[in-house]
C-alpha cells in the first residue's frame, strides 16, 4: 500500500495527538504514514499524491490557522480536484463552523472527504475523539 502524507498545525498539541491516530489507523490498515507538518513541505509536492490527510484547530473566528495552514490550503486549493482528502481539527469554542467550511471548500474543490466529514475534537482528543481518527486514518488507507 501507499505511503500516506498526515499534515498538519497544531498550537497546543490536540491536534498532533488526533494527527498521530489517524496515522496510528493508517498503519493498522497496512499503510505507511507520514507525520508532516504543514512547514515541512509545500502545496505542490503534496499535490502530486492522490490522498492525504490535513489536520488544523479552530483558530480566532473559527478558521483555519492564518500563518501556515490559510496560505498553505489556498494554494493547494485548485489542485485538489480527483484526490481524496481526510480532513481533522480541535476547538475550543463554537460549534465546529470552520470544519464545516473546510470541507466545503474540499468539495468544491472537486476532491473527495473521507468520511464525508471532518472529525473534530473539543480540546484534548478524548477517547472516543481518538477512535473516530484511527477510523478516519484507516478508511483513507483503504479509500
Amino acid at each position: 500500500m501507499a505511503n500516506i502524507k498526515v499534515v498538519f498545525w497544531s498550537g497546543t498539541g490536540n491536534t498532533q495527538a488526533m494527527a498521530e491516530a489517524v496515522a496510528n489507523g493508517i498503519k493498522s490498515a497496512g499503510a505507511s504514514a507520514d507525520l508532516l507538518q504543514f512547514s515541512d513541505l509545500t502545496a505542490d509536492a503534496l499535490a502530486s499524491d492522490d490522498k492525504f490527510a490535513l489536520g488544523c484547530p479552530a483558530m480566532g473566528a473559527e478558521q483555519l490557522e492564518e500563518g501556515e495552514v490559510e496560505p498553505f490550503f489556498a494554494e493547494l486549493e485548485g489542485k485538489l480536484s480527483g484526490k481524496k482528502v481526510a480532513l481533522f481539527g480541535s476547538y475550543g469554542w463554537g460549534s465546529g463552523e470552520w470544519m464545516d467550511a473546510w470541507v466545503e471548500r474540499v468539495k468544491s474543490a472537486g476532491a473527495t472527504v473521507v468520511n464525508g466529514n471532518g472529525v473534530i475534537a473539543n480540546n484534548a482528543p478524548d477517547d472516543e475523539a481518538v477512535s473516530e481518527c484511527e477510523s478516519l486514518g484507516s478508511a483513507l488507507a483503504i479509500a
